[in-house]
């Protein structure tokens, strides 16, 4: 997609129905997606994730953020295909599972899972599935090869650069916003966990050591 391109989507100009989900999906869904998990990231935080599930919470996280990533980022190169479409597919079931293994975690541990959390969730959960079902109506004939298995088309389990690429700035921009909404405080997060838990483990070292010593005497 060359910078005219790109500016003709973003200004709405000659919209019809493809080119109307086309921009709602690069310009509205996708970087609309920081939100929630930004507030996700606050919430772990005001509940103190370091000194109750820790690092195998934080864990789970940077995992569940690999399962979107992975196809986002094959999306944003590579022409929707059926093998793409598997990937989609695939990683979106993947992700659910985590999903719901990642509550299950927190629920079970000291940390308290508040309503606005789980409200926040809920959008993280259903994003993929809206984007997924947007780019299957955008690629209707790419879904109809899938269920005939590729039947016919030489390239459906191959992955092919983007008929039309889109621009680096776009491409840039975010990447850039992963990094600073995602990498950033998610790595944070992950840091700050394991840094608790070695002083919980220096602690507890110390706790025998003092235990021993008493013993001695």
């Amino acid at each position: 997609m060359s910078r005219g391109q790109a500016a003709e989507i973003a200004s709405g100009a000659g919209v019809d129905v493809e080119v109307a989900t086309t921009r709602f999906l690069l310009y509205g869904l996708l970087p609309g997606w920081f939100v929630p998990g930004l507030a996700d990231w606050v919430m772990h935080r005001r509940t103190r994730i370091e000194d109750t599930v820790g690092t195998k919470e934080s864990v789970i996280h940077a995992l569940m953020m690999a399962e979107v990533g992975l196809p986002i980022a094959l999306t944003l190169r590579y022409r929707i295909n059926p093998l793409l479409l598997s990937v989609q597919l695939g990683a979106a079931a993947v992700h659910e599972a985590t999903a719901l293994w990642d509550v299950r975690t927190a629920v079970r541990s000291d940390r308290e899972v508040r309503p606005v959390e789980q409200h926040i969730h809920s959008f993280l959960e259903s994003l993929p599935f809206g984007a997924l079902a947007s780019l299957m109506c955008l690629h209707a004939d790419q879904v109809r090869s899938l269920l005939r298995g590729g039947r016919g088309d030489p390239d459906a389990w191959r992955l092919l650069p983007r008929r039309r690429p889109l621009s680096p700035g776009y491409l840039a921009g975010i990447g850039v916003a992963i990094g600073a909404f995602v990498l950033l405080p998610y790595g944070e997060e992950l840091w700050r966990c394991r840094r608790a838990a070695r002083v919980r483990k220096g602690r507890a070292r110390a706790h025998r050591a003092a235990v021993r010593k008493l013993k001695g005497n």
